[in-house]
């Protein structure tokens, strides 16, 4: 059976990249080309002309160093943040501990599309519409990772921790030297998946940006689009650019989004 099970994977596999090489054939044809078959996509000649054009006279570039920018330090901020709430919940005794772990857990309860409108009117009084700064603020609360990461410190030993309090390590040295370390793993997985959520991010820049300057991708693409509705080529490149930094970091980081997905039991 194991034939079959690798002819399954196969034509699976061909069904999910045939897309992408239709888009990065397409992108590099030339404009205007009278195309009368399905070979006729394929066939040469290619340019490179309309790359040169979208990257010359559009913000695309800017968009993507935008959608980096945010995406990085959403991840970073979103990870620091969900690890320390993860380890006070998780090792450290307070008062009210189980309401806290419930009050958390309930924020995966509520879409996000519930508390848009609350969430616009607080970045509006602060000011912060229209900035980097209201676009990752409110992107930093993440229920998911500090749930996922306290799941994982629970598992780290409590005797391990008393050890190191008998050396003379505080709080501080057991969460940075002991845990990070034991829980390297689930923190990669989480980061890998907020930076592919805030890459993919389309709700919220939407909303609270209107300066194509700090456009994102997924809000600057679909104002490029309409630009070229009759044209397949320079929709193909600028959609090839967009999805070739996320392809890399796919094929770079593939064996921690895949854990990440299984680890946080994340489905589809």
């Amino acid at each position: 059976m194991k034939w079959f099970y690798r002819i399954v994977s196969l034509f699976a596999a061909l069904l999910f990249v045939t897309p992408l090489i239709w888009m990065l054939v397409v992108s590099v044809k030339k404009e205007g080309m009278k195309i009368t078959s399905l070979l006729d996509w394929f066939t040469p000649p290619y340019s490179f002309a309309v790359y040169n054009e979208i990257i010359s006279t559009t913000k695309l570039t800017n968009w993507i160093w935008n959608s980096f920018f945010v995406a990085i330090c959403v991840t970073l901020l979103t990870v620091v943040f969900a690890a320390m709430a993860g380890f006070v919940m998780s090792k450290l005794p307070f008062r009210y501990k189980s309401l806290v772990f419930f009050v958390v857990l309930s924020g995966l309860l509520i879409p996000g599309e519930a508390v848009i409108i609350p969430l616009y009117q607080v970045v509006k009084d602060m000011g912060i519409l229209n900035s980097y700064q209201g676009l990752i603020f409110p992107a930093l609360a993440s229920p998911m990772a500090v749930i996922v990461l306290k799941s994982f410190f629970d598992g780290v030993p409590n005797d391990l921790l008393e050890s190191v309090q008998i050396d003379g390590g505080g709080t501080w040295r057991i969460f940075t030297s002991i845990m990070i370390p034991l829980t390297r793993p689930a923190l990669a997985s989480m980061a890998i998946l907020t930076f592919v959520g805030s890459w993919n991010n389309f709700l919220w820049p939407f909303l609270s940006v209107t300066d194509d300057r700090f456009f994102t991708l997924p809000m600057g693409i679909p104002t490029l689009m309409n630009q070229y509705t009759e044209d397949y080529v320079k929709p193909m490149v600028i959609n090839a650019i967009a999805s070739l930094p996320i392809i890399v970091l796919f094929v770079i980081f593939e064996r921690q989004i895949v854990k990440g997905v299984s680890l946080s039991g994340i489905k589809g």
